[in-house]
């Protein structure tokens, strides 16, 4: 077994249950995302629409694409129909697109808000209120489904400060869930850097590139 595969392996074996482990890709070519395959990675994320469409077209058919970047509506035809799961919802106008062009390819695409809670002005996301008020009129778009929430902390060495923003996160997730009448959400938060504070907030999918991967 190669360096991916065992690090799929420790994360596979060190993950507690109910934690989902997406490898993130993304600048990766399509021989490290089959090493990852072959060790039994089946989920795996994206953040460039026609990369992620091409890999999508490429590899195996049984894998779980997610896509986890800022998305431009015009590139919406890119990613619906081979997303099993777009993270990225930071805007009504896009959640719209991506309704429209669900019902375009008959299907009912599953989807995150994502939320900001960081404090650096980079990261896109919804307010709380905001993701909120979408959560209580989600039934108005009928060709998604509304999951939970992703969201991405700050990136400094100050942990405390993640663990405040994650709370955060999860808070917002909680009330997106109670607004949408959904159940338990699903909680993506949590990278190479960060993962372990993540899951001990509430994080119930974290998204690992580096420490599988390398560095891009």
């Amino acid at each position: 077994m190669g360096v991916i595969g065992e690090q799929i392996a420790f994360f596979r074996n060190s993950m507690p249950a109910g934690v989902k482990l997406v490898a993130v890709s993304k600048f990766k070519p399509v021989e490290a995302i089959l090493e990852a395959y072959e060790a039994g990675q089946r989920v795996f994320a994206e953040n460039r629409p026609l990369e992620f469409q091409d890999k999508a077209r490429q590899l195996p058919a049984d894998i779980e694409w997610h896509f986890i970047g800022h998305l431009q509506t015009n590139k919406v035809k890119n990613v619906v129909p081979y997303a099993a799961l777009i993270q990225s919802i930071d805007s009504e106008h896009l959640l719209k697109a991506v309704n429209d062009q669900a019902a375009k390819v008959g299907k009912v695409q599953d989807i995150l808000l994502e939320v900001f809670v960081a404090s650096e002005t980079t990261k896109h996301g919804l307010s709380a209120d905001e993701a909120v008020d979408i959560a209580a009129r989600i039934a108005e778009y009928g060709n998604v489904r509304l999951r939970g929430v992703m969201a991405m902390a700050t990136f400094t060495d100050d942990m405390e400060q993640v663990r405040r923003e994650f709370g955060n996160a999860a808070a917002i997730g909680a009330r997106v869930a109670e607004a949408a009448g959904i159940g338990k959400p699903e909680i993506s938060m949590g990278m190479t850097s960060d993962y372990e504070v993540a899951i001990e907030c509430g994080s119930t999918m974290v998204r690992i590139g580096t420490a599988i991967f390398g560095s891009r």
